[in-house]
């Protein structure tokens, strides 16, 4: 069938978990609670990092963004999800579809390109202590922030743009637990095959130029760690880049599983699972790694509370 620009579907049906009804409610209180408690954690952490001046460095700078960004994440494809697992229609408009993936690309791909900025900032703390300040200047440090805001937009409107245009003449059923792109593009009624290359191409693009950089900082922070003699002083270099390591390993780790695989029923299926850990996991994890093992920040979270007190 040709491509036009006009959609006969106006909305679409979510199939959303394949989880058995005696279980629906354990599951929804389940995620509700990993929700809430990612909501309160990391805006518990922007609280902090603006409150307390001794945080207003390059470090926390970044950790503020992600915090925002593992708040926005969520906040697209949690509380509908969590709807939908309780109700027995779980319908979304075409408009409100196409929302969900501009955002959820939006807000994926910003955290990607801030990852690796954050890598470079780790990699500049422990080469270069003695100019650290001088190098990652606010000018720099904004610089970086907002290229990746920027691309992240940039990307996602792409996407959106491409899949709004799309055909759509049904069947309806999304076969994720949101609207993605690949599950979006299953249901389109015109060769997609442009759509596919763009998916694979520019996103895959990304992930490849923020990836190198980011094993390339920590080869050299590999390389600095090893020249150090002091024992104290190697924990010291590895306690202040295994927070963001960790987070690294795991936000790559998922999305090469989500992109590297074909579209087919069984990947589909696949991209709920990697879906959920990335969207609800995952988000939580992220102040748990950068308070816990953060010496500075514990103390910050002490003063907070000691504050009202």
């Amino acid at each position: 069938m040709s491509s036009d620009n006009s959609t006969k579907v106006s909305y679409f049906v979510l199939a959303g978990l394949d989880i058995e009804a005696d279980l629906q409610v354990i599951v929804f209180l389940s995620f509700l609670l990993f929700y809430i408690i990612n909501l309160a954690a990391n805006l518990f952490i922007m609280i902090v990092v603006i409150s307390d001046l001794t945080l207003h460095t390059p470090m926390y700078f970044f950790l503020g963004n992600l915090a925002l960004l593992d708040i926005s994440t969520p906040s697209v494809i949690v509380p509908k999800m969590l709807i939908d697992l309780m109700s027995q229609k779980k319908m979304i408009s075409f408009y409100g579809c196409m929302m969900q993936v501009l955002f959820s690309h939006f807000f994926g791909s910003t955290e990607v390109v801030l990852l690796s900025a954050m890598s470079y900032d780790r990699y500049v703390a422990i080469a270069h202590p003695l100019r650290y300040s001088t190098i990652m200047s606010f000018n720099v440090c904004l610089c970086l922030a907002s290229c990746s805001w920027v691309i992240g937009f940039s990307h996602a409107l792409l996407h959106t743009i491409m899949t709004s245009r799309l055909p759509f003449c049904g069947p309806s059923v999304v076969k994720h637990i949101y609207c993605d792109v690949k599950p979006m593009l299953s249901l389109a009624c015109t060769d997609v095959s442009l759509n596919y290359n763009l998916l694979t191409g520019v996103t895959g693009t990304i992930v490849i130029i923020t990836f190198i950089p980011t094993i390339l900082s920590y080869i050299f922070i590999g390389k600095c760690i090893f020249k150090i003699k002091s024992l104290q002083g190697k924990k010291h270099a590895l306690s202040t880049c295994s927070a963001h390591l960790v987070v690294v390993t795991l936000l790559y780790g998922t999305a090469i599983f989500i992109f590297a695989q074909p579209s087919t029923k069984g990947s589909l299926d696949q991209d709920k699972t990697a879906a959920v850990i990335l969207t609800i996991i995952s988000q939580v994890l992220h102040p748990i790694i950068y308070t816990l093992r953060n010496k500075v920040m514990k103390k910050a979270l002490k003063k907070f509370f000691f504050r009202f007190h």
